[in-house]
């Protein structure tokens, strides 16, 4: 996959470039990033990217025509007809959706913006996509486009090591994730369920299963708004709710 990304500050993206999945991704010869930084395509002598917004208004606003030189050239690092992705608080919301369908790609760009925004003539001319990473606000772009790669990275075949760690994750299919453990067995702070250390395949699953589909219920429960559950994930849910209020 051929990437680049368009920031202000490369050295921010350089070190994530070179370790844990995405720098073995790179050393493996399957991901490509540029970077292109927006100052090297100023046309001023101070290198000038931003200026004051027209209206009036607190910030400065980033200008069209170096981000839209720097985003032209980012172009040709990439397959042609790879998307321009800018990082907004206006965009979609980003999800595993989106990351794999970004994975599907052979490339994309992703624009990473700074200071109170920018000119939205830039947006109209070069942006292809807009993606945000949740509700809040970053001082840059930066790591957002940085969990956008990541995940569309690590979707990669060959990416990570053991492929089923994919498959098994949170969001993946929809769920939170069950519950993990690891030795010692025992703990002061509690005790491994028993199902997990009975070699029981089936039973094992069955419980992940229901864990799965409990947290889910407890924490984020809009995520089974729109899920069709079978008979089998319902009578679990249904098996989870009265244990747990049991409990309580």
């Amino acid at each position: 996959m051929k990437t680049a990304i368009v920031t202000l500050f490369p050295e921010l993206v350089d070190g994530f470039l070179t370790t844990g999945v995405l720098g073995r991704a790179v050393r493996d010869g399957r991901l490509e990033c540029a970077r292109f930084n927006p100052r090297n395509y100023a046309h001023d002598a101070r290198k000038t990217v931003d200026d004051r917004p027209f209206g009036g208004g607190a910030g400065m606003v980033m200008m069209v025509e170096p981000l839209g030189e720097a985003v032209s050239a980012a172009r040709s690092a990439v397959p042609e007809g790879a998307p321009v992705v800018f990082l907004s608080p206006q965009g979609e919301r980003f999800d595993h959706r989106i990351a794999a369908e970004l994975a599907a790609l052979e490339g994309f760009v992703l624009v990473a913006a700074r200071y109170e925004g920018v000119d939205e003539r830039f947006v109209e001319r070069h942006v292809d996509r807009e993606l945000s990473i949740g509700d809040y606000v970053l001082s840059g772009g930066e790591l957002a486009a940085l969990v956008v790669l990541d995940s569309a990275v690590r979707l990669l075949p060959g990416v990570v090591g053991n492929p089923d760690s994919i498959t098994r994750e949170s969001h993946v299919d929809g769920l939170l994730d069950y519950p993990q453990y690891t030795r010692p067995e025992t703990h002061t702070t509690g005790r491994t369920p028993e199902v997990l250390l009975s070699g029981n395949h089936g039973a094992v699953a069955t419980w992940r299963k229901r864990e799965a589909l409990g947290r889910t219920w407890l924490r984020r429960p809009d995520l089974l708004l729109d899920r069709e559950l079978g008979e089998d994930d319902r009578a679990l849910l249904a098996s989870y709710i009265r244990d747990t209020a049991g409990a309580s």
